[in-house]
């Protein structure tokens, strides 16, 4: 099971550890487009400050985060599962698992990002500001820049088993599978059920929730059935109708009654 994930638009600090190895990250085949982007955005935080604050559509409050990107190179890294942070991650929770659903996490989880691409929960990685939507000087939209490498690198990724898909619109755009990938694909809608709308802050902490079930009962669907079927057995509930197409993913919504 390959879970993909958002990153989270606040990130914790990155600490006194190592600096940033690039050559680390898993995920090899993205690093020469890892390494366009960090150039381009520590170029842009090295200079004028007003222009990257409305590059990376930063208000007044969040100025500092110029500098931390100026700086990255040589800020302390830690593994991205602790630097990002938010209701999703809050609600996955990822320190507070047991050590045979942490070696699931590190082995199914990835994470999708407008300066890395993607990345493992394990990578090591400092604290940065730039999502997805951001079009750098001199590099363009990081969607379209991010759209070639990654459909090179994550369909061997994905290997043979499910791609739970958790992603938010814009990192979604980033990468859709494609062929026999997307047939094994589910993306997951939490509604309200009562309204039957989506309300951004329990649709991210259930999406959490979803994940660290999964994680910790050990469940290893091996494709959109099983995973509505898992789903239901660990207490949710689920509407799921299969695609018409072999080659189309599975759209699977999880309803909620309580927003919290």
């Amino acid at each position: 099971m390959l879970v993909l994930l958002p990153p989270s638009e606040g990130k914790a600090a990155s600490g006194r550890g190592a600096a940033l190895k690039p050559e680390s990250l898993s995920l090899p085949g993205l690093s020469a487009a890892r390494a366009a982007v960090l150039d381009a955005l520590v170029e842009l935080c090295a200079g004028d400050e007003a222009k990257a604050c409305e590059v990376l559509g930063l208000s007044e409050g969040l100025r500092g985060e110029v500098a931390k990107n100026a700086g990255l190179r040589t800020a302390g890294a830690r593994p991205a599962g602790e630097i990002y942070t938010g209701v999703l991650y809050d609600a996955l929770g990822l320190a507070s698992l047991d050590a045979a659903a942490k070696r699931r996490a590190a082995r199914s989880l990835l994470v999708f990002s407008g300066l890395w691409g993607a990345l493992r929960v394990t990578d090591r990685i400092p604290s940065y500001r730039c999502s997805m939507g951001v079009r750098l000087p001199g590099l363009g939209a990081l969607g379209a820049h991010w759209r070639g490498p990654l459909a090179d690198v994550l369909p061997a990724v994905a290997g043979a088993g499910l791609v739970l898909d958790l992603r938010s619109t814009a990192y979604a755009a980033a990468w859709k599978p494609q062929g026999e990938v997307a047939g094994r694909t589910a993306s997951v809608r939490v509604l309200h059920a009562p309204t039957r709308k989506v309300v951004s802050h329990f649709n991210k902490a259930t999406k959490g929730r979803i994940v660290r079930s999964l994680l910790s009962s050990g469940a290893a669907p091996k494709g959109p059935g099983e995973l509505v079927a898992a789903l239901r057995d660990l207490g949710y509930v689920v509407e799921a109708q299969p695609p018409a197409r072999a080659d189309r993913a599975w759209a699977l919504d999880v309803l909620v009654t309580e927003v919290h």
